[in-house]
């Protein structure tokens, strides 16, 4: 279903980065790692992918859309492997061998953008990650334990999944946050939104949180006619 709306990537087993320049008229240095959620096995490569980048792109923002590795589907329907799987309890057990890689994926993004930084016109000072929910969990977890070089500027975890156990020691330098959910979120993951941001807030660093009354969870760049859609 490659040209529908919704566009489901799966089974990745080599991280890619493909490139969303922003036009060198209104390009402002900024560059954003932009990583799609799907529970781990599928990425929702439109709404929380390239429409996100079109968006940041419009901005001056060069996008750098992630696909990290995922858990393997067994099916030519992922998206309802993926929905039958989480009804299942031992879900947590399959994904959890699957995290890490994910997450190292995005702290590798951020140290090839870096390090490359000159030949896509980026400042080095100026580089962040944006994911959804699982996608979320990538982002949100390069804001702890980095080094220099794979040390992200910002941080935009939006209704992102990130228990304890997934979170460290705020550092001293610790990027800024942009948070956001939905109380409404039916995966119960506004809590773990409001738990970063206190965690930011205790140590006095610099954090933004924003947490809807309804838009559930998953909804992207989708427009619902509700308060999300700012």
């Amino acid at each position: 279903n490659a040209g529908s709306k919704d566009a489901l990537v799966y089974n990745v087993s080599h991280p890619t980065l493909t490139v969303y320049p922003a036009d060198p008229l209104t390009a402002n240095g900024a560059a954003v790692v932009v990583c799609p959620g799907g529970g781990f096995y599928i990425l929702a490569g439109v709404h929380e992918g390239t429409d996100v980048a079109h968006w940041l792109n419009e901005k001056g923002v060069t996008v750098f859309l992630l696909k990290y590795r995922l858990g393997q589907s067994l099916t030519d329907n992922p998206g309802k492997e993926l929905s039958d799987n989480m009804k299942k309890s031992d879900f947590g057990e399959k994904i959890n061998p699957i995290i890490p890689l994910s997450i190292a994926d995005g702290r590798e993004a951020i140290k090839y953008i870096r390090t490359h930084s000159a030949e896509y016109d980026i400042d080095p000072m100026r580089i962040g990650i944006m994911g959804f929910s699982a996608g979320g969990t990538v982002a949100a977890s390069a804001a702890f334990n980095y080094t220099p070089e794979n040390r992200p500027d910002f941080v935009a975890p939006v209704y992102a999944y990130l228990p304890p156990a997934l979170q460290g020691p705020v550092l001293a330098d610790a990027p800024t946050l942009f948070i956001a959910a939905a109380t409404d979120d039916n995966l119960g993951l506004a809590s773990h939104s409001v738990d970063l941001y206190s965690k930011w807030l205790a140590a006095k660093k610099q954090a933004e949180l924003h947490i809807y009354q309804k838009g559930n969870n998953g909804l992207g760049m989708h427009k619902q006619n509700l308060t999300t859609d700012t």
